[in-house]
């Protein structure tokens, strides 16, 4: 059960820029039956230690699946016997160190997926003495108190943190703080900063920027390429690869040659602007963990979201084609950037009388309360899943084949849209009134 690197901006596509992040590769199916649990240790798979510079933090926390459950006293043992002349640990205070072990304690453990931060923060300093290449590693063992059981316990000999000792640059970014109550059509001054923390001299450096569909670039620089990407499975963005020739010697602070301004798009409402620094000459940056920030824009704009089904007449053993049809009237568009979760579902009940024969690809047949069905035709609901992201003048029809197997005149289905999690509503949208549909078969024509 190994943490492994990915990307806050998996649904970006290629074009998205290589980050370190932290996931528990085995959380992928949590369990949420009553009776299983597991406890996890989240810790870093590998870090740089600076020869002769300042401690590096790796930060450890404990988390467990099931939510039925609530776990307490958690106790986390680190073994950092493994770094013998090659690095030193200051312990925090939740941790009572004992040899070359310490006993660290979490009062409560939260459940996995949340926002939650790390319990335990040690500072490894590379010892003195010890040469650029040296290795070394820290191993953990957990147990919890909860669960089925009444205790939990993480598997063991599968939670390390691999050290190495390293002289190089450590390009540290700064500034980008969140702008909050945007008004569509202005333009933002953002602060932003690269600080080679580090012990050697960075021989140039790149810095990337990612800016989602309701961002644009206000500023731009010579050093700068910029390009659009995009296609119809992933959110339209514009990206800027700036190269650096400057050498930034330990200590010294990059500014741009003049700062940072972002507009705001008319159809803007919560907007991303990912940026990423990187040493140029082929280095090694020492803690990749600083090199990558968020400036997170949400502006003041709502998404009207309304859906519409059909009307369809057929005989008897006739096949008529039912359309159910999203539109989002903006003015903003939307973009599930960081959770990659579908903007909507377009939720259908069956009309009484007919069978589905044909369902589009993205519509999932379920029972008619909700529950999962087998088989791709013949269900008496089907619930589709609209892409993460939608554009401000987004319009998506699913058709359905519907037999025609009984006349009931005036016979109605629902089309409903709903958000992915249940229970919750569509804070963007004003007018929820006309998010809902019938799709009408046979119906009795005017007089």
């Amino acid at each position: 059960m190994r943490p492994v690197s990915v990307h806050p901006l998996v649904r970006f596509g290629a074009g998205a820029f290589a980050t370190a992040g932290i996931l528990l590769a085995g959380l992928a199916a949590p369990a949420s039956a009553a009776e299983s649990d597991q406890l996890w240790i989240a810790a870093p798979y590998e870090k740089n230690l600076q020869a002769g510079g300042a401690a590096t933090p790796v930060e450890v926390g404990l988390y467990h699946d099931n939510d039925n459950f609530t776990v307490t006293d958690g106790r986390l043992t680190v073994d950092v016997s493994g770094l013998a002349g090659v690095a030193e640990v200051s312990w925090p205070e939740n941790c009572a160190p004992s040899g070359t072990s310490a006993l660290c304690s979490v009062a409560e453990v939260p459940v996995t997926g949340g926002d939650h931060t790390p319990q335990v923060r040690l500072e490894v300093r590379a010892a003195d003495g010890a040469e650029a290449g040296a290795r070394g590693r820290i191993t953990y063992a957990a147990s919890a108190a909860g669960g089925p059981d009444g205790t939990l316990e993480a598997p063991l000999d599968s939670f390390d943190t691999t050290l190495t000792v390293s002289s190089g640059p450590d390009l540290v970014l700064d500034g980008l703080d969140a702008i909050e109550g945007a008004t569509p059509g202005t333009v933002h001054t953002v602060p932003l900063s690269v600080t080679n923390a580090g012990a050697e001299p960075a021989q140039g450096f790149t810095l990337g920027m990612m800016a989602s569909h309701g961002l644009g670039y206000e500023s731009r620089y010579d050093a700068c390429t910029y390009t659009r990407t995009g296609d119809d499975e992933y959110a339209p963005m514009s990206r800027a690869e700036c190269a650096f020739d400057r050498v930034l010697r330990p200590g010294e602070t990059f500014t741009l040659p003049e700062p940072l301004r972002i507009a705001v798009a008319e159809h803007a409402l919560r907007e991303r602007l990912d940026v990423d620094v990187r040493p140029g000459g082929g280095a090694t940056d020492i803690d990749e963990g600083n090199n990558y920030r968020i400036l997170a824009v949400d502006a003041v704009n709502t998404a009207d979201f309304a859906v519409r089904g059909s009307k369809v007449s057929g005989a008897a053993g006739e096949t008529v084609k039912a359309a159910l049809t999203f539109r989002n009237k903006g003015p903003a568009w939307i973009g599930n950037l960081g959770s990659g979760d579908a903007v909507a579902l377009v939720d259908f009940t069956v009309p009484e009388g007919v069978t589905v024969t044909r369902a589009p690809a993205a519509c999932d047949p379920r029972t008619l309360d909700g529950g999962y069905r087998p088989g791709r035709t013949g269900a008496p609901r089907y619930v589709c899943e609209m892409p993460y992201w939608v554009l401000e003048d987004a319009v998506r029809t699913f058709r359905f084949d519907l037999r025609v197997d009984t006349v009931v005149p005036d016979a109605k289905g629902l089309v409903a849209l709903r958000p992915v999690i249940a229970g919750t509503s569509f804070p963007h949208d004003p007018k929820p009134g006309n998010d809902k549909g019938w799709v009408t078969v046979n119906p009795t024509p005017a007089a």
